[in-house]
């Protein structure tokens, strides 16, 4: 398994509910470790720097992670959200966020890891009661669980990312379909 973290979804609250990957099948975690977590933070363009973090940082960031899901799911079926999701996400969102300051360089963002965990509950406050609520799809990929912002004309998209799902799924296919083809007569 690719240990790389993958940002396909369309927002950086939901690249951050897919660190479970698989969710329905094998269930692979992505922050296994204080540094894991963080690597998440810094590559996701949440913060520029973060202090070193703690398993105490992983169990809130799981905890807060399996809340954005609970919700993002919720709204993506039409549900009311779950209380206790609603809970932890909110209780999350209270807390002081990471601050944006502007340097000689430009816009630089140190943070701590609550301070990058409270960041995510408010974007996914955000994104849960704004315009792109209407447009969360779950991946077409049975084995993939990601859920992605279909911005696409139509809503047409079916898979969280090409390169992640929709070759493997077409390839599949493909394949599939080239097995069932009968052989010609007099080959």
């Amino acid at each position: 398994m690719n240990l790389d973290h993958v940002f396909v979804c369309g927002h950086p609250v939901l690249d951050f509910a897919a660190t479970l990957r698989a969710r329905r099948s094998t269930r692979f975690e992505m922050f296994v470790t204080p540094d894991r977590l963080n690597a998440w933070y810094l590559e996701s363009g949440l913060v520029d720097t973060v202090t070193p973090g703690t398993d105490g940082d992983v169990r809130e960031a799981v905890s807060l992670r399996e809340a954005v899901y609970a919700l993002v799911t919720n709204r993506r079926l039409g549900e009311d959200f779950d209380r206790q999701a609603l809970g932890v996400l909110n209780a999350a969102a209270r807390q002081v966020p990471a601050t944006p300051q502007l340097t000689a360089a430009g816009r630089h963002t140190d943070a701590t890891p609550p301070q990058a965990l409270a960041t995510v509950a408010r974007q996914t406050v955000e994104l849960l009661s704004g315009p792109d609520a209407p447009l969360l799809k779950e991946c077409g990929n049975p084995e993939c669980t990601r859920v992605y912002v279909d911005r696409s004309r139509g809503m047409r998209r079916q898979w969280c990312g090409m390169d992640s799902c929709g070759n493997k799924i077409k390839a599949a296919a493909y394949r599939a379909r080239k097995k069932a083809a009968p052989v010609p007569a007099g080959h």
